[in-house]
């Protein structure tokens, strides 16, 4: 029978040692944790308590329209532009003949398969911002109307798209001897949404971060898409309010346009380029080149889609010259250009001698400043609303071109004339506050068009600099024909709080 093992006690004394220490290193402390016995010389600190959130500021453009220069009421009673029951008329004729139409074409066409005729429904949202214009402008300053419009131009798929009315006038009757270019360079398209609605499309031409060449002249120069988009947000931050809605949006050029057209002009100006993007051109006997294209990528391209005005049938709109038109041509001046007196003869003339016409005139040229656009050679009115009617800030894409360039000769109505609105001096020199920057504003605006980023950083920027050229325009005016002469008290608007510093005194 063998004997006792003699390491068996060198065995449990290692096993007792491994059991006490395990005791000691882990069971113990974790036990005096659970009884809430901690040894006086814990290092271990109480659990701070949790801080209060820190008071969020309020978004700069929610400020902004907050303001009480934004929130005054209008001067007079807010005139409609359109009688709800004669538009609701005219369009549910328009939208019988244009589905009987439809309807033709498509059997035409041998098409078998049935199509829905094309509702119009009352409560469409281009046809209550139809209805919401009026003398105080295209659209009141909270339009649920508005903001539903934006909406459905991004999503809306669209029925049909065609020419518009300009570019088809220049079909077989180009010509390209004058210095203004024909469509080929600017093309645009009307598309029709599924409710019926109507926007004008104009395609990408130019990347966000290129500027136009110094050696371009503004009547050569690109339309941008970005600009017209821009636009619109900077003229409602300005609370002019005169530049219809627009947003950006990326189109499917072959199902978006290609397959719903009927213009068999427009289908035979698309062809696939040797990277094989979608492309088309405008159809014009000297511009009718695949290099003055645009094309998808392959099929999606980004553009700009502004929303269609009443039809003329129904509110008539006058097209009238700019009294400080540029001269299209490589050579000469016009007289504006030349003789700093100018503002005079054009006081002397109907009806900018006898009504507010020329401040609506000299609150076009800011906002052409603002955004680089020298190309307002007309503009636009109602008709129902007379002399005293606002302007309309049609055609904005050639703004926005070079943010390193200021045109100072654009503020030549309100340099020559010395004359401004004391409501758009408020509010310009509300944007020129550090709590109010224009930049911020219209950055934190642009963040909601599905483009975004619409402008570069450098044309952020520019607008604060040009607003600063502007007030100080303004400045050396009051210093030379006195505050009551040059600032014109246009509304009975309120005083704003001193804290805003916001007050026409110099």
């Amino acid at each position: 029978m063998p004997g006792p093992r003699r390491d068996r006690p060198a065995v449990l004394l290692l096993l007792g040692a491994l059991l006490a220490a395990d005791l000691y290193f882990h069971l113990w402390p974790r036990a005096r944790r659970e009884m809430g016995r901690v040894s006086p010389g814990c290092p271990c600190p109480a659990p701070p308590a949790p801080r209060p959130p820190l008071p969020r500021a309020a978004p700069a453009l929610r400020r902004l329209f907050a303001h009480p220069l934004y929130r005054a009421a209008p001067p007079g009673p807010a005139e409609p532009l359109l009688g709800a029951r004669e538009a609701l008329r005219y369009y549910r004729r328009k939208a019988a003949r244009w589905n009987r139409r439809h309807k033709l074409y498509r059997e035409e066409l041998n098409l078998t398969s049935p199509a829905a005729p094309l509702p119009l429904r009352p409560e469409a949202s281009w046809l209550q911002f139809h209805l919401g214009i009026s003398r105080d402008g295209l659209y009141p300053r909270s339009s649920p109307a508005v903001t539903r419009l934006l909406r459905d131009m991004r999503e809306f798929p669209t029925v049909s798209a065609d020419y518009s009315q300009d570019e088809k006038a220049l079909l077989g009757a180009c010509d390209c001897s004058q210095i203004v270019k024909p469509s080929g360079v600017h093309l645009k398209l009307v598309l029709r949404f599924q409710d019926f609605g109507k926007a004008m499309f104009k395609p990408m031409r130019q990347k966000r971060e290129e500027e136009t060449p110094e050696d371009f002249f503004y009547f050569v120069d690109f339309q941008r898409h970005n600009a017209e988009i821009a636009a619109f947000h900077l003229d409602r931050i300005l609370d002019f309010r005169r530049v219809p809605p627009t947003v950006g949006r990326l189109i499917n050029v072959t199902k978006d346009i290609l397959e719903v057209t009927k213009n068999e002009v427009l289908q035979s100006v698309f062809f696939v380029s040797p990277a094989s993007n979608v492309c088309f051109f405008a159809k014009c006997p000297y511009m009718c080149k695949t290099e003055y294209a645009v094309c998808g990528n392959p099929h999606l391209l980004e553009g700009s889609l502004s929303a269609f005005l009443p039809s003329l049938n129904l509110a008539p709109r006058l097209s009238i010259p700019n009294p400080w038109i540029r001269s299209y041509s490589f050579d000469g001046k016009e007289e504006w250009e030349v003789n700093p007196l100018y503002c005079n003869t054009v006081r002397e003339i109907y009806p900018y001698s006898n009504s507010n016409r020329l401040l609506n005139i000299v609150d076009m040229a800011i906002f052409d400043f603002l955004i680089g656009n020298m190309d307002r050679h007309h503009y636009e009115m109602f008709t129902k609303f007379g002399d005293d009617g606002f302007l309309l800030h049609l055609d904005n894409a050639r703004g926005f071109g070079r943010h390193s360039h200021d045109e100072i000769s654009i503020l030549a109505p309100l340099s020559q004339c010395c004359i401004i609105k004391r409501t758009t001096l408020l509010r310009l020199r509300l944007l020129a506050e550090p709590e109010y920057r224009l930049s911020d504003v219209m950055r934190e605006s642009l963040l909601q068009d599905p483009l975004a980023p619409v402008l570069t950083e450098p044309h952020l920027l520019a607008l604060d600099r040009r607003l600063q050229l502007i007030l100080d325009a303004v400045s050396k005016c009051i210093d030379t024909f006195g505050e009551a002469t040059v600032v014109a008290n246009d509304t009975a608007q309120p005083q704003s709080p001193a804290a805003h510093r916001a007050k026409v005194g110099t």
